[in-house]
């Protein structure tokens, strides 16, 4: 595992965190720092169909591209092809669909997103590992600022370090 919920406070709210466990199926580990997909694995232990788990596999695809980029275009095309559509329910927005488990993790997504919270939801430029910003101003970047990581890294850290030395190097040219 690359980082945890722990004194992070990575965990997003409650009908956000599975979409960020979701997410997370994919990822750098520390220790080998080569992508590693455990998404065959998260999808039996929901024992989801071929067919639905195919769906979710593209689903966090295009979300992980909506995290990183910005770009909400793959969102609006998933509510065409989930006909996803909202309903008022004892006062409040749900969505219905008949579109399994890639309908379920959508519906969260455009909650988190009319909430206000999806905004909060980033990617580690470093590792990738996607994050719940819960910072008063939302301009956490980094997974891990001070090591507490396996091995004792920590993406911030390791990205400073990194600008430092190639400060030096300039200047000493």
């Amino acid at each position: 595992m690359v980082n945890g919920t722990g004194p992070g406070g990575q965990a997003a709210p409650a009908g956000l965190e599975p979409v960020r466990t979701l997410l997370n199926s994919w990822l750098i580990p520390n220790d080998s720092r080569r992508p590693t997909d455990n998404f065959a694995a998260f999808a039996a232990e929901r024992r989801w169909e071929p067919g639905d788990a195919a769906r979710v596999r593209e689903l966090r695809d295009d979300l992980r591209q909506v995290v990183e980029t910005g770009d909400a275009d793959p969102l609006n095309q998933w509510i065409g092809r989930t006909g996803i559509r909202p309903e008022v329910a004892d006062g409040v927005i749900a969505y219905r669909h008949d579109a399994g488990p890639a309908g379920e993790f959508l519906a969260a997504v455009l909650s988190a997103v009319s909430a206000g919270t999806w905004k909060r939801l980033k990617a580690c430029p470093d590792c990738r590992w996607v994050f719940y910003d819960n910072t008063r101003n939302g301009g956490k970047r980094w997974c891990l600022m001070y090591a507490g990581g396996p091995d004792g890294r920590a993406c911030g850290t390791i990205a400073k370090v990194r600008r430092y030395r190639s400060r030096q190097a300039t200047a000493a040219q």
